[in-house]
């Protein structure tokens, strides 16, 4: 391809579709190159156990979108371009393994009765957080969607507050020391401790402490919400939107090094051997640690490469999937419960050992943590008339401490059936004779099928303290530009980090339109 464009993205995860789109409909024209066969990323539907199965392979939930500028006022148009949501209702079920269960209703007083039956205390606190929280969610959201440098952060909107003390002070707690400070009840502590782990930052982290507000406010207030006909509908819905404002897209296109010219980077070249001109600036969502391996070392200065060589990943995911003939039926107090999304906490001590186990690459099959999702149960368009997919999560490490990460491919059988087992002391229906089909992923299969989740970690890498805020990815550059001039930076690398927000490609291309002396207001208004 000969043609020149504006802007050449590398990548077409939701982020990278997301500023893309942005930028075309601000006019400038884009071409968008992305090393597998489809696009999305880490947001992507694929058939991976039988004809006709869409499975998520990796996000399922798009919550924190939900709150973002992007779909609440529409600004791309996303819903013309047929981009639609499902709210679930039970949100979320919780079985114990002494019977017990606690269930998440979109109604918040069905909520609160539950919390009521194990403890009226602990469900007038889940109450009164839900409010303190929707008080000050705006505020934390709009920080979401300001760019590091441009606006206020999180720390100051949180300063604000006729509270400020209080939230600086929950803000720097661990989720663990919030929920033990507000709630007694070991079910009731379990279930929250569950909840606010998904983003996968370990909850006795200090600097966690809004989880444990965010995570179940997110949750009560839009559900477990999910994208009709699977996660690949928000990046196909986005690459509708770039096309028609005159961008284009190449798939099978592996970006695998940056022209520099004149210390400037002013394209891409390909596996392939290609190369694309960009006349205005490069947009790349390439995982930090690959794409400082795509320019000599002098161009990105000795503090940068520092950055990049102390990365360190996140927690990382252990998934198999299922193609199956009926959703699993849990025990509830009356009666049956079936469920978009379900987990196994166990209880708060073994919540409170992911983090070392992660830290010390031993598997744990003992109780293992679960997340499982079957979006069937509220979008049958995923699957055959009849038949439901299934995904059950667990959370290992990519390093394994007797063989490294090259050992998952001879003990992943064992994990997947492990975490099988895990789901049926709770959901017995889900027998070998339901079960028609299934594919393990795991870390290392995870990085396989997507170069950037680095490690295994689908949120980019880890998100403590030294890869939050102003130094996500690198001290000095998390205003989306990078060392080298003409190159910019978006994807789960950047601020505010991993989860399907949009934040870093919206975030991302509010940088690049400003340095253009342009606007994301016009991108919004044009053609709009």
């Amino acid at each position: 391809m000969s043609e020149a464009f504006d802007i050449v993205v590398a990548g077409a995860g939701h982020n990278s579709l997301i500023a893309a789109a942005y930028l075309a409909r601000a006019g400038l024209s884009c071409l968008v190159l992305e090393a597998n066969e489809r696009i999305g990323g880490d947001t992507a539907s694929d058939e991976l156990t039988l004809p006709g199965f869409w499975h998520d392979s990796c996000s399922t939930a798009h919550n924190l979108i939900q709150s973002s500028p992007i779909l609440r006022e529409d600004e791309l148009g996303l819903r013309e371009h047929g981009l639609e949501y499902i709210a679930p209702d039970p949100v979320v079920h919780l079985p114990f393994p002494d019977g017990e269960s606690l269930t998440m209703w979109r109604d918040e007083e069905r909520t609160w009765a539950e919390f009521a039956r194990f403890s009226r205390a602990d469900a007038e606190a889940y109450r009164r957080m839900m409010a303190d929280y929707g008080r000050i969610a705006p505020d934390v959201g709009r920080a979401r969607y300001t760019p590091v440098g441009s606006g206020e952060s999180t720390g100051q909107a949180l300063a604000r507050q006729p509270d400020g003390g209080r939230w600086l002070r929950r803000n720097a707690m661990s989720a663990w020391e919030v929920i033990a400070s507000e709630f007694g009840e070991p079910h009731v502590r379990a279930f929250m401790l569950w909840m606010s782990f998904m983003t996968m930052q370990p909850p006795e982290r200090p600097g966690t402490g809004l989880l444990a507000y965010s995570l179940a406010y997110g949750r009560q207030r839009h559900s477990w919400t999910l994208p009709r006909g699977g996660s690949g509908a928000l990046p196909a819905a986005l690459a509708r939107v770039i096309e028609a404002h005159g961008g284009v897209i190449v798939t099978g296109a592996k970006v695998t090094g940056l022209v520099i010219e004149g210390g400037r980077c002013t394209g891409v070249e390909t596996a392939g051997g290609d190369r694309f001109a960009a006349r205005r600036a490069v947009l790349s969502t390439i995982h930090i640690k690959h794409l400082v391996e795509m320019a000599p070392a002098e161009a990105w200065g000795e503090d940068f490469r520092y950055g990049v060589a102390t990365w360190q990943p996140g927690i990382s995911m252990f998934v198999t999937h299922y193609a199956t003939t009926q959703p699993p039926r849990y025990r509830g107090p009356d009666g049956d419960v079936v469920s978009v999304a379900s987990g196994t906490p166990h209880s708060a001590g073994r919540m409170l050992r992911l983090a070392t186990d992660f830290r010390a690459g031993a598997i744990a099959l003992d109780d293992p943590v679960l997340l499982i999702l079957c979006p069937t149960v509220a979008d049958p368009s995923r699957a055959p008339e009849g038949r439901h997919t299934l995904k059950v999560v667990g959370f290992q490490p990519y390093e394994l401490a007797d063989g490294g990460p090259e050992r998952w491919d001879g003990v992943k059988e064992q994990v997947s059936a492990a975490n099988l087992e895990q789901l049926r002391r709770h959901a017995p229906n889900v027998t070998d004779e339901v079960i028609l089909a299934s594919a393990i992923k795991s870390p290392l299969d995870l990085e396989r099928m997507n170069a950037h989740n680095w490690h295994g970690s689908c949120h980019g890498g880890d998100a403590g303290p030294a890869q939050s805020g102003e130094l996500r990815p690198v001290p000095g550059w998390a205003s989306h530009r990078m060392p080298v001039p003409g190159l910019y930076q978006t994807g789960a690398t950047t601020y505010p980090g991993g989860s399907v927000s949009g934040a870093p490609g919206r975030n991302a291309a509010a940088v690049l339109l400003a340095d253009l002396g342009m606007s994301i207001g016009q991108a919004v208004r044009a053609n709009g």
